[in-house]
């Protein structure tokens, strides 16, 4: 069901001033760096930005594809780090002069549509008869609340158990004990007795076994649970999820996020104490000088028994050296046979203000093919949207020892929960997230999950 919510000009002038005042407060400096960085270009040049080293050279596949099928078309891909990429965005928009086309965020989509900065699809897809139903996930995302389609899935992502199959051999465990881990509130389920037994002290004594000593872990059975993610996609979610909790109060444009519901509680209970039993570091135990080892690193190094990551890391823990990297499913809930992950998809949006749109949108819409996203992806770093382009990335992934087939069974079997578009994403992180940190650092307990609750349903009113 597609929820349509008019958004009045007043709204629109509240969010428009925040953003430009943003954007002054970032510095002048900032401002005139993004500028002349945008379009810039001749009538038969297109201009795409991502944030995404490897999905910028994935697509210089296509684009390369793409101009021999087009003589005389020249597309300029250009990759920026995250941390500066959006505020490079903002900038050209104001300064007329963004991309024609870019990878665009749902965190950041009610912002720019409300602002007028992305141009609706529907026409150009009912003109070249381009069909949306080719995509496994992430169409709704890009729906406003005026009901138009403003981008096409650009990827896919959801999360998994990431292990060393020779980890797993010595502890005593098969990959089908993995696979059918439960998971309750309560007692934590056959989880918690893995978790517990791949925990290993520096005495070389086990989580499950008397004199454990939790204070000097050389091995965490499991990786870092208990993170400020307001989403909790790579973490807490899929727990979640596989009791039936969902995130918002709707699938699309919620008007609150569920963190009051009584479940949220005995969850996030639950994952708060597996840090503080020492089965699992706490936020930011690995962190030195600023950085922070990736799940790939911790698991080579065996710090970390079992990592929780996201599907976006797969290719990585491939690049471990001897290491034999094998992925197991997310959690079954208590009831023995649900699981849930949530799906992001970013997008692909057209600057509402490009100077040639027919040709832009021919662009994007190959980027939405079967034969662009199978170039794109033969590399096997991201999820493509189109599930013959998957099962090709799938297939390039195995030839490199890394099975993603738990990643094309939760597309199958159904298990994808589809991250809600919502309104003041960039405002609900930095409310929200200090709060989820104050709690799984014991700075707060139980009563912060309705105050998250109230706060989020007042930012998503205001970001209508």
């Amino acid at each position: 069901m597609t929820i349509r919510i008019r958004t009045t000009r007043r709204a629109r002038t509240r969010v428009r001033r925040k953003l430009i005042a943003g954007l002054v407060a970032t510095s002048m400096a900032a401002l005139l760096s993004a500028c002349g960085a945008g379009t810039g270009s001749g009538p038969n040049e297109i201009n795409w930005w991502t944030w995404d080293d490897k999905q910028a050279a994935g697509y210089e596949a296509c684009a390369t594809a793409f101009e021999k099928a087009n003589p005389g078309v020249h597309v300029k891909i250009s990759q920026y780090q995250s941390t500066d990429y959006f505020t490079k965005l903002l900038a050209n928009f104001v300064a007329g002069t963004a991309p024609d086309a870019f990878q665009n965020s749902p965190q950041f989509f009610q912002q720019y549509a409300s602002l007028n900065q992305l141009m609706p699809l529907d026409d150009l897809m009912a003109r070249t008869g381009y069909d949306l139903d080719k995509f496994s996930t992430g169409t709704n995302t890009w729906k406003y609340t005026d009901g138009k389609q403003y981008g096409l899935p650009l990827d896919w992502a959801s999360a998994a158990f990431f292990y060393s199959g020779d980890t797993m051999k010595k502890a005593g465990y098969t990959a089908a004990d993995l696979d059918s881990m439960t998971w309750n509130p309560d007692d934590g389920g056959s989880f918690d007795k893995v978790v517990a037994h791949l925990t290993v002290d520096k005495k070389g004594v086990r989580g499950d076994e008397p004199g454990f000593d939790k204070k000097h872990v050389a091995t965490f059975g499991i990786g870092t649970m208990g993170t400020k993610d307001f989403t909790g996609q790579m973490t807490w979610a899929p727990f979640l999820l596989s009791m039936g909790w969902h995130m918002g109060d709707k699938a699309l444009w919620p008007t609150k996020f569920n963190y009051d519901d009584p479940r949220f509680a005995r969850t996030m209970k639950y994952i708060r104490s597996l840090s503080d039993r020492g089965f699992a570091p706490r936020d930011g135990e690995f962190a030195s000088a600023g950085n922070t080892p990736s799940g790939p690193e911790l698991i080579g190094s065996g710090k970390v028994a079992l990592m929780p990551d996201g599907s976006w890391a797969a290719a990585n823990y491939a690049l471990v050296p001897k290491l034999k990297i094998k992925i197991a499913p997310t959690v079954l809930g208590p009831d023995g046979k649900t699981r849930g992950e949530v799906s992001s998809s970013n997008g692909n949006n057209i600057w509402a203000g490009t100077p040639h749109p027919d040709l832009t949108w021919k662009w994007v819409s190959y980027m939405g093919s079967e034969d662009c996203q199978t170039r794109a992806s033969a590399g096997g770093s991201f999820f493509p949207s189109i599930p013959a382009a998957m099962d090709a990335s799938a297939k390039s992934m195995l030839r490199k020892g890394v099975d993603l087939s738990v990643f094309i069974d939760q597309q199958k079997n159904g298990e994808l929960n589809p991250s809600p578009p919502y309104g003041n994403g960039t405002e609900l992180q930095a409310v929200v997230e200090p709060l989820i940190q104050e709690y799984f650092s014991h700075g707060r307990n139980e009563d912060v999950f309705a105050q998250m609750a109230k706060k989020t349903k007042s930012l998503l009113a205001e970001g209508k």
